[in-house]
C-alpha cells in the first residue's frame, strides 16, 4: 500500500516472482521495455477504482537506479487526473507449453500444460506534463523511436506548426520515476534439461522468439 500526494491509499502490489524466474538486472529490463514499446499504465482513482490504459512509452536510465517512463494520454481521458503510485506493465514474447513436449511426459506422465512468458512491471509516482514544449518533446522522440529504420520516416516537422499545436492540445504527458522495476523471464528454467530441448524443439515453428529465451543448461 502508498499513499498518493492527498494522503489516500493507493494498492499496487508487485508481482508474483518464484526465484527461479526472476530478472533484476536493470539493463535487461530496460532493453526489454525499449523492444516492446506499448504497455498498461494502471492507476488508482480516489475511490480506490483501478484505471488502465494502453499505450506507448519511452523509458530513460536516469535517475540510477530504475530510471524514468514518459509518454503521453489523450486530454479526455480521466488518467490525466491521476495522482500516487502507477504501475506500468510491459508483456513480452510468450507462448503455451504443451506437456506433449516433455520427455517426462514419456517417463512417468506427470506433467502438466503451462505458459512461458516474459513480463516487466515498472511502479512509482505518476506526474502529468501540461507544458507544450515537454509534450512536443515527448510526442518527437516517440516518433523518431518508431520510425527509425523506415526508408522514409516520417518526421512530427512534417506535419504544419499550427496542426501539431492544436493535436498537442488535445494530449497530456506523463512521467514516471521508477521507484520499483521487477522483471519475470517464465522460460521453462524449472524443468529438466531434457524437457526443455523438448519445448525449444516444439516452439521453434510456433513461436521462435520465445524458443530463443529459453536456456538450455
Amino acid at each position: 500500500m502508498c499513499l498518493d500526494t492527498a494522503g489516500r491509499a493507493t494498492y499496487v502490489s508487485g508481482m508474483y516472482l518464484p526465484p527461479a524466474f526472476r530478472e533484476d538486472d536493470v539493463a535487461v529490463l530496460h532493453d526489454a521495455i525499449r523492444r516492446i514499446r506499448f504497455g498498461a499504465l494502471v492507476t488508482v482513482d480516489a475511490d480506490g477504482v483501478p484505471d488502465a490504459s494502453h499505450v506507448p512509452m519511452l523509458v530513460d536510465p536516469d535517475p540510477a537506479p530504475y530510471g524514468t517512463l514518459i509518454g503521453h494520454l489523450a486530454r479526455a481521458n480521466p488518467m490525466i487526473r491521476a495522482t500516487g503510485t502507477a504501475l506500468a506493465i510491459f508483456g513480452g514474447p510468450n507462448a503455451y507449453v504443451t506437456p506433449s513436449w516433455y520427455a517426462s511426459k514419456r517417463e512417468h506422465g506427470k506433467v502438466v500444460p503451462t505458459w512461458n512468458y516474459v513480463a516487466v512491471h515498472a511502479t512509482g509516482p505518476i506526474e502529468m506534463i501540461d507544458d507544450a514544449d515537454a509534450l512536443h518533446a515527448i510526442v518527437k522522440r516517440l516518433t523518431e523511436t518508431h520510425e527509425a529504420g523506415r526508408p522514409a520516416p516520417w518526421a512530427v516537422s512534417d506535419a504544419p506548426a499550427d496542426f501539431m499545436r492544436g493535436q498537442l492540445k488535445g494530449i497530456v504527458g506523463f512521467r514516471i520515476p521508477i521507484a520499483r522495476l521487477e522483471g519475470k523471464w517464465k522460460m521453462s528454467q524449472n524443468r529438466p534439461p531434457a524437457d526443455r530441448e523438448g519445448v525449444v524443439a516444439g516452439l521453434a515453428q510456433e513461436a521462435p522468439e520465445v524458443a530463443a529465451l529459453i536456456p538450455r543448461e
